[in-house]
């Protein structure tokens, strides 16, 4: 009791001992009562105790990452960090995410929940709650998630990318990061390399963790409570059974949160372009038979504003005009900067900062659990039974819903009635004084004089838009394991794993109320209080009034009953089932030791099925604005994957070892496909070992990638041009020729798409002058060819002459589509070097220690077809969707530890890149003087102190994490298509600033 009350205690306690903090609450500890201890190797730990059977007799020899030969993982021929419990505890790490957004070898692509938090688009879609690894770069599906040396099942929306938050993170013991292919051992897909995450095995007791993480700032705070037990001796006892447990909630962090999203910076190059408004602006749409016989206030009007340009064309916001309250009287209003957009009709238009409306930390709340039973038989013979799952709810929550009348199917506008005439009045009055200086002008306004106004609104009443997304996950696995004959062994396993994932609408989504052509839908809900249906008939009754942030209970009352929160939006599900089987042990003598040979089979069947939503069906009532995705739905589709594999250690020398494996799969669909690996291991002294490999690799399609259906999208951004008509694609207000277009955007699935091939060199040295010091140094190499890719609409524009057939013309030579879908589309060629240092020496009665792992990108380079020559470096430099290519990357450590304390200050440090440009500054006809061609280097600090010496079985644990409450780097991240509109990269940096955490840990 007495135990319950203080960890309950520690827990609530957290902001009072904010000066403190940061760190998670240590993983409970290993058998010994410890936790995964760092050790200054090459790997940057030691071999855990737990696993190594005979440590004795076997010295440090275990199963590593990329190999199922036993071996040192300190003496690897290849390039394997493993992450201990105390390097994430040194930097307060509590989540999956938070591991692979901290690992210097992960790219830096939009795969945590941050950068998918708002509009996104292609390979982005569907990724609601989901979180990715994407070593190296080379893309999430190219890198291979492991538990236990075994696969998991993707998420369920994507079926590709695994959802790294689904792993039992109170479990886990360490993580093994290969920083290398694998396709020979675990899979043709494993071109990035391989995170595996291994849980304990033989644990005994109660542990019991809490953690809280606190900013500074307000919002977006994280918590975690988890437990693990374990009972039985497996040596003593002949058996083991434990279950661990884990509950973590992040709490939302909306842009309007952090003074540094903000999208209102026209001296750094950053305006928002969007001109729906919280006040709205009248629009000059025409007629519709249905709703508006008569057109608008607005249609066929001339209203010449001091740039000669059409102000009734762009846009005219009553805040703007000459003697209006001004933009910014509005929570996040800004004047349209129609100079940096090149639309100088806009003018007089008002825009608004979206980005305080997105969620850059979405909240998300996760329950995952595990369980594992152990029994030793006929000796050394091991069954186990492995379960682990998890439930995730995420909310994925973005910008208020714009209204932009147009004269199809949203033929809106404010009418003029008793209810009305006042704000009707003052619109249309402040409009006319704008203009009085041409009478003609005037007088044509003045015909047109009770016409209702259209306009676009921001529905800031309506809330934000939302997507509720519940992910579970189950994975079940036996295995069985022991010895042959002397020096030899087996390991055979059977799993099945499962993502099922279903998102519904939340906030922000209503029926439309219309067909096609915009007369009402018989089958939308009636807008109570009017003689209307959904969403239109509401806004053309007038009871609700977009030139106000006040609205009527009728209005609201309206508004509400044509909502559609519930609606199922789509949902998924993948499976995997699979079998395994291998054998192990010396074959004979030679000169430099054992020769070693592993060999085994895979069997895997995946299935995944994507179902749209019946409220997306032909008949039914259409939802405005959701992204349904009926036209992707898939019934379920199979593929077997059948494999081989050999893995043949030959030690050359005392001290030279090869080692040669092959592997040979078999894909439905794909046929079969044979890739090798050889690597060579060279120590001719203790202090110095020399390492190298090479490998091909193999991976098919996505079931997404082949038979999604395709997609049309409305393009509403400002910065793409007609790349025929205007060489080079950018807006040019200045000529006519480069006016900006917005086509549809096709994406989708090819069923011609074929597989992509890779061929990875690597080669290192690891200097070990003394016990407690090493350095490591790997060259990489990773060349992709037949890449399956979404090209970016820019890679499309830049490039028109190598993609013709993709930009579809209409009769007049106007382009009217882009072809956007998957394609192989040539090839990619990245090179890197990784670095790893530790050190430790004794003194003032403990010791210090310091490390740094770091990533140096040497080259990135594409091309777009067989035959086009390789692009420009894409090193450092700006891309919506893909990876940003940091061309320096590291984390560093110093920290001094006795037997009760540990205290360690950390530094991450992100190196900048080419800075993004809106299309005034692009196009070289605007300049900004403070517009930053770089962005600034990412840098911050964590701080923490743990101690020990409360009582036996204690571990408290408090820190500062981002110290000097460093914000984002500036950075442009807005096409006024996707994203927010916002300031800074999700990518590199965390939005949450300083935060206090504190961990509390008891083991019984």
């Amino acid at each position: 009791m007495l135990a319950a009350k203080s960890f309950k205690l520690m827990l609530v306690s957290g902001t009072a001992l904010a000066a403190l903090a940061i760190v998670t609450p240590a993983a409970a500890q290993t058998q010994n009562d410890q936790d995964t201890q760092e050790a200054a190797t090459p790997t940057g730990a030691g071999a855990p105790v737990s696993d190594a059977q005979d440590d004795e007799a076997k010295g440090a020899e275990i199963l590593v990452t990329g190999s199922r030969i036993k071996q040192d993982p300190n003496n690897s021929a290849l390039p394997l960090q493993v992450i201990t419990t105390q390097e994430l505890s040194r930097n307060g790490i509590s989540s999956p995410e938070q591991l692979v957004m901290f690992l210097s070898t992960n790219g830096s692509g939009a795969d945590n929940l941050a950068s998918n938090a708002d509009v996104t688009s292609g390979a982005q879609r569907g990724t609601n709650g989901l979180s990715a690894a994407n070593l190296r770069g080379q893309g999430s599906a190219a890198t291979l998630v492991l538990l236990n040396g075994r696969r998991v099942a993707a998420h369920g929306l994507t079926g590709s990318a695994v959802d790294v938050n689904q792993i039992p993170f109170a479990a886990i013991e360490r993580v093994e990061v290969l920083k290398d292919g694998a396709s020979a051992i675990y899979g043709t897909d494993a071109v990035g390399g391989v995170i595996n995450f291994i849980t304990k095995k033989d644990y005994q007791g109660l542990g019991l963790q809490a953690f809280t993480d606190v900013t500074e700032q307000g919002g977006g705070n994280i918590y975690r409570l988890s437990g693990i037990a374990g009972y039985g001796d497996l040596d003593k006892q002949g058996f083991n059974v434990m279950g661990a447990v884990a509950y973590s909630w992040n709490q939302i962090l909306r842009g309007s949160d952090r003074s540094f999203v903000n999208g209102n910076q026209p001296n750094r190059g950053l305006s928002v372009d969007t001109r729906g408004t919280p006040i709205a602006t009248a629009f000059n749409i025409g007629a519709n038979a249905a709703q508006l016989p008569t057109g608008t206030l607005l249609t066929g009007l001339t209203l010449t504003a001091p740039n000669g340009a059409n102000a009734a064309a762009g846009g005219i916001n009553p805040l703007d005009l000459p003697g209006g309250a001004g933009c910014g009287t509005m929570d996040g209003g800004m004047p349209y900067d129609e100079v940096l957009w090149n639309a100088p009709t806009a003018y007089y238009a008002c825009s608004w900062d979206t980005g305080r409306a997105a969620v850059i930390q979405q909240p998300i709340e996760t329950l995952t659990y595990y369980g594992r039973g152990v029994v030793r038989v006929a000796g050394q013979h091991e069954i186990s039974l492995e379960i682990t799952g998890s439930d995730a709810k995420s909310a994925k929550s973005f910008s208020n819903a714009q209204l932009s009348a147009n004269t199809t199917n949203l033929p809106i506008a404010y009418p003029l009635n008793s209810a009305t005439a006042a704000t009707y009045n003052s619109v249309f009055n402040a409009i006319r004084s704008t203009f009085a200086g041409n009478p003609a002008q005037v007088a044509a306004l003045d015909a047109r004089y009770g016409q209702p106004i259209s306009y676009r609104w921001r529905c800031g009443v309506c809330g934000p838009r939302e997507y509720k997304t519940d992910t579970k996950t189950f994975r079940a696995a036996l295995g069985v394991e022991g010895p042959l004959w002397e020096g030899w062994d087996y390991r055979a396993g059977a799993s099945y794993a499962k993502s099922e994932s279903s998102s519904v609408l939340g906030s922000g989504y209503y029926y439309r109320g219309t067909l096609a052509n915009g007369a009402y839908d018989p089958l939308a809900p009636a807008a109570a209080g009017t003689a209307g249906r959904g969403l239109v008939g509401v806004m053309n009754s007038g009871l609700i009034n977009p030139f106000s942030l006040d609205q009527t209970p009728a209005g609201l009352a309206a508004l509400e009953s044509v909502s559609a929160r519930g609606a199922t939006l789509y949902g998924g599900k993948y499976e995997v089932k699979q079998f395994d089987g291998s054998v192990s042990g010396p074959l004979f003598h030679i000169w430099g030791g054992d020769v070693q040979l592993a060999a085994g089979v895979d069997y895997r069947r995946e299935t995944y099925a994507f179902n749209g939503s019946d409220a997306a069906a032909a008949t039914a009532p259409v939802i405005f604005l959701a992204a349904f995705d009926n036209v992707n739905a898939l019934t379920p589709k199979t593929r077997n994957v059948k494999a081989a594999y050999a893995e043949l250690l030959v030690p050359i020398l005392p001290g030279l070892d090869i080692t040669g494996a092959v592997r040979i799969d078999d894909y439905t669909g794909f046929g079969s496909t044979t890739n090798p690996k050889i690597s060579v291991k060279f120590r001719p002294i203790d202090q110095v070992m020399f390492r190298g490999s090479f490998n091909t690799g193999f991976r098919v399609p996505s079931f997404n990638q082949i038979f999604n259906g395709i997609t049309l999208s409305p393009y509403a951004g400002s910065d793409l041009a007609d790349p025929v008509k205007c060489p080079g694609g950018v807006p040019n207000a200045t000529n006519p020729a480069c006016a900006f277009i917005r086509p549809d955007i096709a994406t989708g699935g090819n069923s011609e798409l074929g597989p992509e091939t890779a061929k990875q060199f690597s080669a290192g040295i690891v200097i070990q002058p003394a016990a407690n010091f090493s350095l490591s140094a790997d060259w990489w190499s990773i060349s992709v060819d037949n890449t399956i890719q979404l090209l970016t609409l820019r890679q499309l524009i830049d490039n028109a002459s190598l993609f013709p057939d993709r930009f579809i013309r209409d009769a007049g030579g106007t382009i009217v589509a882009i072809d956007d879908t998957w394609a192989n589309a040539g090839s990619r060629r990245t090179q890197g070097l990784e670095f790893s240092a530790r050190g430790a020496i004794d003194g003032l009665g403990g010791r210090f220690a310091a490390g740094l792992d770091g990533t140096l990108l040497l080259k990135k380079r594409e091309k777009l077809t067989p035959t086009s020559p390789y692009g420009p470096s894409l090193i450092g430099v700006f891309t919506f969707a893909g990876d940003l290519g940091n061309k320096w990357k590291h984390n560093a450590f110093i920290s001094y530890t006795t037997n009760d304390i540990s205290l360690s200050l950390s530094q991450i440090f992100r190196k900048g890149y080419k800075n993004f440009a809106l299309p005034g500054i692009a196009a070289g006809t605007v300049t900004r003087p403070d517009y930053n061609e770089f962005v600034d280097d990412y840098i911050i600090y964590n701080l923490s102190l743990s101690y020990t010496g409360l009582a036996p079985g204690y571990k408290l644990t408090a820190g500062v994490r981002n110290l000097f409450n460093t914000d984002p780097p500036f950075a442009v991240t807005y096409d006024g298509n996707t994203g927010a509109g916002s300031s800074w990269d999700p990518r590199v940096a965390d939005p949450r600033g300083r935060s206090f955490t504190i961990a509390a840990e008891v083991k019984f």
